[in-house]
């Protein structure tokens, strides 16, 4: 087995030893007479079958980055300990791809040598290892987090044209490696083989833009409006959620709705918290140790008044921009409590910006009164009831009739036969599709998606018309001036020509090239 022109020895030695793992120079390979076995081929297939399915991972660790704040929460909720597993996704995931893509690259070139692949049994090891901890995750994602699969088929929307273009590239770059095995093989039968299945994967890349769709693909004077904001606890990665400071946040992020959370405390006073106990969000461990574990409830308004609500954000640091933050802001962190609804209202009637609330826990004996407590503060505040987005689902219709000018915002899609007409709706993102939004968008019907982080997200909902996106990121989001990417169809067309005659032209040439 000859080297190809312009393969030196000293290359192909440098290949060898990290595949291989020994160094043993190619002159030395031709007098053993060693050859790729068909051993060595299906070891070569497993190993570009682990780089695929690694890179499958990495796309999905990416598109569940703008849900990973949710996961850190549930953690902390299970196990009280505090930590940004994104990172810890990131960094595994990067050394899984980086190890399958050096060992894919090293085999491919060593192909092209004319070199024997004899796969170490230490990478043959690892990557049955690596593959284990893929599947392992992937198998955690569907028991834990199934609704990350929804997220997955909605980022197709998004990178649907350029995953096409990157699959085309990648599997024309491997025609160089295939024509070369293929020309030294003297298996016919493989040889025909791997043509066909080459040549089947080919026609289905060139083809696949029939089954792309994004509402991204249409002309710029078709594009809706660009979709208000709504602060999600305000604006929890510059200021600690559900405080005053974070309502105040989240205004000069241009946000329309300050989304919070309200319970009422065991004296009457409802406030503004999200978790049921008060572990993640205060210092209630410090101040009051052997009642921690309690719901937020069973504290009376002067207990609950004693607790710092700011200076776990700059410990914990939940989102990386904290670390970003002025002196002064840190200051300011450091002093905010836990908020009564009475002061939210009074912040949101000064700031112009309508404010929309879970009451929790639904759950509860004695929710029917923290209704009744919830809407007398609501009325006595003198905020304009239409600033009210009233999201709770409980005696809803003794809400319409104490105050009938709150707007009521519905947690579900609409119904056949509505006794009333359903004019907000208030869903998860991934529960609903381009042409629902589509048709609600026709029919008045206002629609706020949550949680929104990513722009590639935000930008997908932009195109398909969505009024509103709950965010944890309005910083992020409020300086988009347009999606991401806009094209007409016929500029998505031409692309989709062009790369496809361009990657049949680079092929033909590779075959005839190591002919």
């Amino acid at each position: 087995m000859a080297d190809p022109p312009g393969c030196c020895s000293t290359c192909a030695t440098c290949l060898l030893c990290p595949y291989s793992c020994q160094w043993i120079t190619a002159k030395k390979e031709k007098r053993k007479g060693l050859r790729t076995t068909k051993y060595d081929c299906s070891w070569f297939l497993f190993l570009f079958c682990v780089f695929l399915f690694t890179l499958v991972w990495l796309y999905f660790a990416i598109i569940i980055l703008n849900d990973f704040h949710n996961f850190n929460e549930f953690i902390f909720r299970q196990r009280k300990l505090w930590l940004d597993w994104s990172l810890v996704l990131l960094i595994a995931t990067a050394v899984l791809i980086s190890y399958s893509s050096v060992l894919l690259v090293l085999a491919l070139c060593l192909q092209l040598c004319g070199q024997p692949l004899k796969l170490h049994w230490v990478h043959k090891i690892l990557l049955i290892l690596t593959a284990l901890v893929v599947v392992a995750a992937f198998t955690g994602l569907g028991i834990k987090w199934a609704e990350e699969w929804k997220s997955a088929r909605i980022s197709l929307q998004a990178t649907g044209p350029f995953l096409h273009i990157g699959a085309v590239g990648g599997m024309t770059l491997l025609a160089w490696p295939l024509a070369s095995f293929i020309y030294r093989t003297r298996s016919t039968g493989l040889k025909v083989f791997l043509l066909l299945v080459y040549c089947a994967v080919m026609i289905a890349l060139y083809l696949a833009p029939l089954g792309i769709t994004s509402p991204c693909i249409m002309e710029q004077n078709q594009l809706p409006p660009k979709p208000a904001l709504v602060g999600h606890r305000g604006a929890p990665m510059l200021a600690p959620e559900n405080t005053l400071m974070s309502l105040h946040k989240a205004v000069d992020c241009d946000v329309q709705v300050f989304e919070t959370d309200v319970m009422v405390s065991a004296d009457g006073v409802p406030f503004l918290m999200h978790d049921e106990e008060l572990t993640r969000t205060t210092n209630v461990q410090a101040v009051f140790p052997e009642r921690a574990a309690l719901n937020s409830t069973a504290f009376n308004w002067t207990d609950l008044q004693q607790l710092d609500a700011g200076s776990w954000f700059l410990e914990r640091r939940p989102f990386p921009t904290v670390q970003s933050l002025s002196p002064g802001d840190r200051k300011e962190a450091a002093k905010q409590r836990i908020p009564s609804l009475e002061q939210a209202l009074e912040a949101a009637k000064q700031s112009n910006i309508s404010i929309m609330f879970d009451l929790r826990p639904e759950n509860h004996s004695d929710y029917q009164n923290f209704v009744n407590v919830t809407l007398g503060v609501i009325l006595q505040s003198g905020i304009p009831l239409q600033q009210v987005l009233w999201l709770p689902d409980g005696f809803r219709e003794d809400v319409k009739q104490q105050a009938p000018g709150v707007q009521h915002v519905y947690g579900r899609k609409r119904l056949k036969n509505e006794e009333e007409p359903v004019l907000h709706v208030n869903l998860p993102y991934h529960d609903m599709s381009s042409e629902e939004i589509r048709q609600y968008r026709q029919d008045n019907v206002s629609v706020n998606l949550y949680v929104v982080n990513q722009p590639w997200l935000f930008s997908v909902l932009w195109c398909s018309g969505v009024s509103s996106v709950t965010t944890n990121a309005c910083q992020v989001l409020k300086e988009m001036k347009h999606p991401i990417w806009l094209l007409p169809s016929s500029t998505y067309f031409m692309i989709w020509l062009v790369v496809d005659c361009v990657s049949f032209l680079i092929i033909i040439w590779a075959f005839v090239l190591m002919k």
